[in-house]
């Protein structure tokens, strides 16, 4: 079942209405989909576009029935005055979660995340990987049916990419749908069911793995290889 569906003929920006180009695909309930792309492929606007942040669109973004989302941006976003235990009263009222839930939810991940510690205290204050937490926490807290994630891995060290992944998986198996951004390759080649390959603000390849290593003609080969291949036949 689609939960996330593109279809964009262009979108971009006043200087430059096509930054973005004939932009169709799908994101299946369950499923983990990888958006790659060199930096100024277009990674960054396809999302911009998802989130409806951008006037100049030609084309639609549909999510399934009255499906919520939550997004992770590469650069953690907070107001400077609240708290990370506020920012996640203010996640849990904006969706109209039931106290009860949320709250027990909210402890759980904070525990999960080992920043129960902190939860009084300013975010402004925090390392970069504990800002990315919260950013993972807050979104987690939603349960939301699509996530859109941009380059999570980003300041999280080795056990909080760990943690992370595994509730990914588990928000999988509830049958939420996620589109992530990444440059970790090794990575998103072990954990993505299908991939969407930019260059030059288009679609250059998609598919699983397989069939990425076949438009390549690069069997066995991996995802790095194979984006390698196509970026160079892109240029």
């Amino acid at each position: 079942m689609n939960v996330l569906t593109i279809n964009i003929k262009n979108a971009g920006y006043p200087d430059n209405k096509e930054a973005i180009k004939d932009m169709q695909f799908s994101v299946n309930k369950g499923e983990l989909v990888g958006l790659i792309g060199a930096n100024g492929a277009g990674k960054s606007t396809t999302i911009k576009t998802i989130l409806g942040l951008l006037k100049d669109v030609d084309g639609t973004v549909s999510f399934e029935g009255e499906s919520r989302y939550a997004y992770v941006p590469e650069h953690p976003v907070f107001y400077d005055s609240l708290t990370l235990w506020e920012h996640l009263e203010l996640a849990a009222a904006s969706f109209q979660l039931q106290t009860e839930e949320w709250i027990e939810r909210a402890e759980k991940l904070l525990v999960y995340f080992r920043l129960e510690k902190e939860k009084h205290e300013l975010p402004s204050s925090f390392s970069k990987g504990m800002k990315q937490k919260v950013m993972l926490i807050t979104a987690f807290l939603i349960q939301p049916a699509v996530y859109i994630i941009d380059e999570p891995f980003i300041g999280l060290d080795p056990r909080a990419t760990k943690d992370f992944l595994s509730l990914l998986m588990k928000e999988r198996e509830r049958g939420a749908a996620i589109l992530m951004s990444t440059h970790v390759l090794d990575t998103a080649e072990r954990i993505c069911d299908r991939f969407l390959l930019m260059a030059g603000g288009r679609l250059v390849a998609e598919g699983t793995l397989t069939d990425i290593q076949h438009t390549c003609g690069l069997s066995g080969a991996s995802l790095l290889d194979c984006f390698d291949n196509i970026l160079e036949r892109s240029l």
